[in-house]
């Protein structure tokens, strides 16, 4: 056995593995990892294993497993906290912290609300959303932050809009949602789901709530309420960093930059390449449920296993030149940034329509829009699996 390989890594730049993972994607598709606490875990790192195993019921997502791999202390000390926060964080991760058959019953009732049809119905919503806060950030001044002066707002309050939650009441979710995992969790997520029962009476119309209303009816309200939470929880900080981080490797590659800005109709197409190149969520959690037999190499019942995206999608098995910025690639679509097998994320399609908003305005808007600071001084988020920027110093 070859020595495992510290995980998680800190990158060095935004959109690129970790330098110290040269070594995971020398043993693809499958080697041994050392978490913070010493324990050992399996990096799953080749293409064609990742869509095998996220398919096969051994590996589990159930976060209430004794042996659920964890990647470094803030996440451990999670699995302490009392029994009512306890309790907030399983409503919250009851989607994507659950096995068939029960999360197959509430996944029918999530995608129920990503249909074609509605996500086109929200896109005038997600403009204005995108629009203001582009027009806010032009107000305030050059230099400035991409992050917070766009990327978080923009990703967050089209999320709002596209639940149903009315503009004057954004603020106050926004408040309430930040102390989702804090010490006051209890609190917020019963004001949370007051104020969200009282808004589903009113069935605000194109949005997810309706949808999801349609879906299950007045029975099924509580169950709606805890999935509109869970979408705020998990689909915001993915979406702000994809476009943070997206946007910094748009402004380090002028000859694409210059080619969306000529043919527009070439953003689905970017999105989907700058999702696999940027991979922000770089470290997927499962747990062995079962023996599971690779090559002659066997992944035992109750290991951990991480799916490491930034090198899944940079498989040149699969990929012909992966490290280029190519979006006229035959599928740009067929990358695993959303991952894959029943927990594939069932947002993405609102995500991506965020997205192609997101990049069409800021090319539109800000067509001298560049790096206020070096490349290289882009400070990455430290120490996790998911990856996102501290800021990105902007000037147009």
């Amino acid at each position: 056995m070859t020595e495992p390989v510290a995980f998680p890594q800190n990158r060095t730049c935004p959109y690129r593995p970790a330098p110290g993972y040269q070594a995971l994607a020398e043993r693809r598709p499958l080697s041994r990892i050392t978490l913070y606490d010493g324990r050992e875990a399996w990096a799953v790192t080749g293409y064609a294993l990742t869509r095998r195993l996220l398919a096969d019921p051994r590996i589990s997502s159930d976060h209430s497993d004794p042996s659920w791999p964890v990647a470094n202390a803030a996440a451990a000390a999670a699995r302490n906290f009392g029994a009512d926060q306890k309790k907030v964080i399983g409503r919250l991760t009851a989607l994507v912290g659950v096995d068939d058959p029960e999360h197959r019953a509430r996944r029918a009732v999530a995608e129920a609300g990503f249909t074609p049809g509605l996500i086109d119905a929200l896109r005038p919503k997600l403009q204005a959303v995108v629009d203001r806060q582009v027009a806010e950030m032009v107000a305030h001044g050059a230099p400035a932050d991409l992050v917070t002066a766009f990327a978080s707002p923009a990703a967050l309050f089209s999320l709002y809009e596209a639940l149903g939650i009315p503009r004057e009441d954004q603020e106050y979710f926004k408040q309430q949602t930040g102390q989702l995992f804090g010490p006051a969790a209890v609190t917020a997520y019963d004001e949370l789901v007051a104020y969200l029962t009282k808004l589903a009476g009113q069935h605000p119309t194109d949005s997810l709530l309706d949808a999801y209303l349609a879906v299950v009816g007045d029975r099924g309200t509580a169950e709606v309420l805890q999935l509109v939470l869970i979408m705020l929880v998990s689909g915001h900080h993915t979406t702000s960093s994809s476009i943070a981080i997206g946007a910094s490797a748009l402004l380090q590659h002028p000859e694409r930059l210059a080619e969306l800005r000529a043919d527009p109709s070439l953003l689905p197409a970017a999105v989907d390449e700058l999702s696999r190149l940027v991979a922000v969520t770089d470290g997927i959690q499962r747990v062995a449920a079962a023996d599971i037999e690779v090559d002659g190499t066997t992944i035992a019942e109750g290991d951990g296993v991480f799916f490491v995206l930034s090198l899944i999608n940079r498989d040149e098995k699969h990929y012909r030149q992966p490290e280029v910025l190519d979006w006229h690639r035959p599928d740009p679509g067929d990358h695993l940034g959303y991952g894959a097998g029943p927990h594939e994320c069932v947002g993405m399609d609102l995500a991506r329509a965020i997205m192609e908003i997101a990049f069409g305005t800021l090319l539109e808007r800000l067509p001298g829009l560049r790096l206020a600071d070096p490349a290289g001084e882009i400070p990455v988020q430290p120490g996790e699996s998911f990856t996102g920027l501290v800021e990105l110093p902007v000037t147009w």
